[in-house]
């Protein structure tokens, strides 16, 4: 029995939409024509419910009898002769048809500059998660002071996380609603890629289907699909099957990259969401989003954090590089134990494939640390999001890349001098409020300048990590190595090696915490003789 309210099945969708062309009609001048909002003719046209009067007439309208339109209601899986329902024999049924294209899909990875992909499996690294997120958390900074040893006072404890992990496959299992933050390539993609080939592969969550969704493709997707027919038509014949799977909340839905939809399309995405996770709340769902993208709402969902690399982690991700290749993980492992500045780096996944990438062409890291450091801000600042075709919205127009790093650069200077490794929010945005008002053309009203300073703190740590909340207000550069570049980048690139801005740093040459500073100060003069650093 059809109910009060029709859907148009996906064929009857594309009758539809070549009736409307052939009698020479677009959506508002078939709605004007009926008398009614745009609303139900986009619903028509979506595959969501109408009411059935109205679905009638748009199907007179356009010539077409409706019953061959509709969509049929959804049919009862199959029944066992006890009347059981054998939802699981469906699901079996679907997990061989898919498999091929989970695995095609999910079961490869390439970064940066990688030559060819390598396979999820070869290199995987086991995801670790706060159930806390790190900036919502409330301390002071003297608070961040008094956690670290004399050991690591250098470092004041900036990779050092004390919060609790858990598997993110224990964190998956645990919530059936799942938000995964995390900084710009913390691994947040390849950890639902590494669900999706696990699940399919019958060792997680075997009773469902994994069903994989770029949010960037679906916001861009031709004629704006539901989420739910984006899913059927990227999916596999036949589409009842899928339909049923979700209905009867057997499938594992991976949402990923809420941060890489465009402005323009984000609403309609975060509805699509919404609508989808309430109308079939059975299944299990996973999204990531970059932290400090939005303040996305998700009432449902359990928001975790993908936690830095520790020391274990880094070593089984190098042990997987260089496996059967002519460096030796041993040699790697070595060589970054010795420089505790370019390990520190290595607890974020991205900078270690680049760390790993580097060290492979020679056996050996650069003499120069200064090119390193700027081959990691490059892939944080630029590289990262072209490779995937990503296109951030420009929060300021005005502030190109250079100058988001002399504006790095002028911040680091300032905090460095200060011994301010951590600093308060309204600090840092009075940081940025003083050299945007001394852009050409810049906006002097402070209100304005107050707001855009605002919006760059959070682009900065959302597009690329290098500036990152440690608790609510308060920041920090997001390696500290990178706070030491940036000051001597300032010293050589900014204030262009004068013979003032070479006094103030050689003013410092007693103090040890200075002495990495100088040292990258010297590689960036030796890299500006060739080229800007």
């Amino acid at each position: 029995m059809f109910g009060r309210s029709l859907c148009s099945s996906l064929e009857g969708i594309q009758k539809a939409k070549r009736a409307l062309i052939g009698c020479s009609l677009t959506q508002k001048a078939l709605a004007e024509d009926l008398g009614i909002t745009r609303q139900p003719i986009g619903k028509f046209f979506t595959g969501k419910p109408v009411d059935r009067n109205l679905f009638v007439q748009i199907c007179d309208k356009l010539d077409l009898e409706w019953e061959e339109i509709v969509a049929e209601p959804v049919s009862e899986p199959e029944v066992n002769q006890d009347n059981s329902i054998d939802i699981d024999a469906i699901v079996q049924g679907v997990r061989e048809k898919i498999k091929p294209s989970i695995l095609e899909r999910c079961g490869t990875m390439r970064v940066l500059d990688m030559t060819q992909p390598i396979g999820l499996n070869d290199i995987y690294t086991s995801v670790n998660i706060l159930e806390k997120i790190t900036g919502q958390q409330r301390l002071g900074i003297d608070e961040f002071l008094q956690h670290c040893s004399s050991k690591d006072f250098d470092l004041f404890g900036l990779n050092r996380i004390t919060a609790k992990r858990v598997l993110g496959l224990e964190a998956v299992e645990k919530y059936s609603k799942l938000m995964i933050l995390g900084k710009p390539g913390a691994g947040k993609t390849t950890f639902l890629k590494y669900l999706a080939i696990q699940c399919i592969g019958g060792e997680f969550q075997a009773e469902r289907i994994p069903i994989f969704v770029t949010l960037k493709n679906f916001a861009e997707a031709a004629n704006k699909p539901g989420l739910l027919q984006h899913i059927t038509e990227e999916a596999i014949n036949p589409i009842s099957s899928i339909q049923d799977v979700v209905t009867y909340g057997k499938a594992l839905v991976l949402l990923d990259g809420l941060d890489e939809v465009r402005e323009e399309d984000s609403n309609r995405v975060l509805k699509e969401i919404r609508e989808f996770s309430d109308r079939f709340p059975k299944n299990q769902f996973v999204m990531t989003c970059r932290i400090a993208a939005k303040e996305y709402t998700f009432e449902k969902f359990t928001e975790v954090e993908v936690a830095d690399f520790d020391d274990d982690q880094i070593f089984n991700f190098t042990n997987n590089w260089f496996k059967d290749k002519a460096v030796k993980p041993e040699t790697f492992l070595k060589r970054l134990e010795e420089n505790n500045r370019i390990k520190e780096l290595a607890a974020s996944p991205l900078l270690l494939t680049l760390l790993c990438l580097a060290f492979e062409e020679s056996g050996d890291f650069p003499a120069n640390r200064s090119e390193l450091y700027k081959e990691g801000l490059d892939a944080l600042l630029k590289k990262w999001d072209a490779k995937r075709g990503i296109q951030r919205d420009q929060i300021y127009k005005k502030l190109s890349v250079q100058r988001k790093e002399d504006l790095l650069s002028k911040m680091a200077l300032t905090t460095f001098e200060g011994s301010d490794y951590f600093f308060k929010q309204k600090v840092a945005e009075q940081y940025i409020t003083e050299y945007i008002r001394n852009l050409p053309d810049a906006n002097t009203d402070e209100e304005a300048l107050q707001v855009d300073s605002e919006q760059v703190l959070r682009s900065i740590e959302h597009h690329h990590g290098l500036v990152v909340a440690r608790a609510k207000g308060i920041y920090s550069f997001s390696h500290l190595t990178f706070h030491e570049y940036f000051t001597a980048r300032e010293f050589v690139v900014v204030r262009q090696s004068s013979e003032e801005a070479l006094q103030n740093l050689v003013s410092h040459i007693t103090e040890k915490r200075w002495r990495e500073v100088f040292l990258l100060a010297v590689g960036c003069r030796q890299m500006q003789i060739g080229y800007c650093c």
